[in-house]
């Protein structure tokens, strides 16, 4: 393991520790717990034309997350850092979802640090893999400023969730898809199409204040009554720019983080997320850190969410 490193407080004991204090690299038979996953690609970002820099991603995450402080005693691994290498996304796709399907396997909650948002094609064949024959509904939820349904001849960080969508229908794999804080000025007039023909619920971000929230929720939650497996995913370019400046494509306005938490702890609460990832932290263009902090919070929040559900 590398990057975990970080202040220690005294007297050293259960109630001080902090992330790096407590990680593992995971060994079989290692009791459940939350298992770090990154996955350095930006080059899913650079054929979609995007700003690179999202290759750096896991490593800034882990710095971020080092510090934070334990909140149970939950078992926390690291399961190490997918590459890609010759500008071979595909095969570094494979690598990964194989590699998650056995965190599953184990009984982990995987958690993704990006990596541009290709990770997520990874994290659903993953899912699927670990899935197998069994059947179950399943539902991506996305917080995202875009719908990555793009058409392309190759896969990149603007197609994984159609190539998700394509692959599950193959499978004969029930797939809802929803996506939160969609911006009406960053996705063209044929992906609302697409999204519309797939039956992909999403909600603009101009639909998600603060005096929405309420039904938004409601909603949501209804939704998710439906399926049996969660898949949580998170692009930072859906917050605000002065919230998240570093990503590959920054948001004119953003879902603020007073909307994002109470939608990721609602979806937490359901008791079915069995996966989650961030994507699109770019570290060359971030600012004080500031974006890969509110990345490491979030991860913070929600895998604490998960696993007391889990719990219950």
């Amino acid at each position: 393991m590398s990057g975990w490193s970080g202040r220690v407080d005294l007297p050293e004991g259960p109630a001080t520790r902090r992330w790096h204090q407590w990680v593992r690299e995971p060994v079989a038979g290692a009791a459940p717990g939350v298992a770090l996953l990154g996955f350095a690609s930006d080059e899913g970002v650079r054929r979609n034309g995007g700003r690179t820099g999202a290759a750096e991603g896991p490593a800034a995450l882990r710095t971020m997350l080092s510090n934070l402080p334990l909140l149970d005693d939950t078992p926390l691994y690291d399961a190490g850092t997918v590459d890609v290498v010759g500008g071979d996304l595909e095969g570094a796709q494979q690598r990964y979802a194989e590699r998650l399907a056995a965190l599953l396997d184990a009984g982990h909650l995987p958690v993704g640090l990006g990596g541009g948002h290709e990770i997520a094609f990874a994290t659903y064949q993953g899912l699927a893999k670990h899935l197998g024959e069994r059947r179950p509904r399943v539902a991506i939820v996305n917080i995202d400023a875009h719908f990555d349904l793009r058409r392309q001849d190759r896969g990149s960080s603007g197609t994984p969730f159609l190539q998700a969508i394509e692959h599950a229908r193959a499978l004969g794999l029930p797939l809802d898809y929803c996506v939160y804080g969609i911006s009406a000025s960053a996705n063209t007039r044929v992906l609302f199409d697409t999204a519309d023909e797939l039956g992909v619920h999403y909600v603009r971000d101009d639909e998600l204040g603060l005096l929405d929230l309420p039904a938004r929720i409601a909603e949501l939650q209804a939704r998710l009554a439906h399926v049996d497996v969660v898949y949580q995913t998170i692009c930072l370019d859906a917050l605000p720019h002065a919230v998240a400046p570093g990503v590959s494509a920054p948001s004119a306005r953003g879902v603020p983080l007073e909307v994002v938490e109470p939608l990721l702890d609602a979806i937490a609460a359901t008791g079915k997320v069995k996966v989650l990832d961030v994507a699109e932290l770019s570290p060359p263009h971030d600012r004080d850190h500031v974006t890969a902090r509110v990345a490491a919070r979030l991860i913070h929040r929600v895998t604490h969410a998960v696993r007391r559900q889990q719990a219950a």
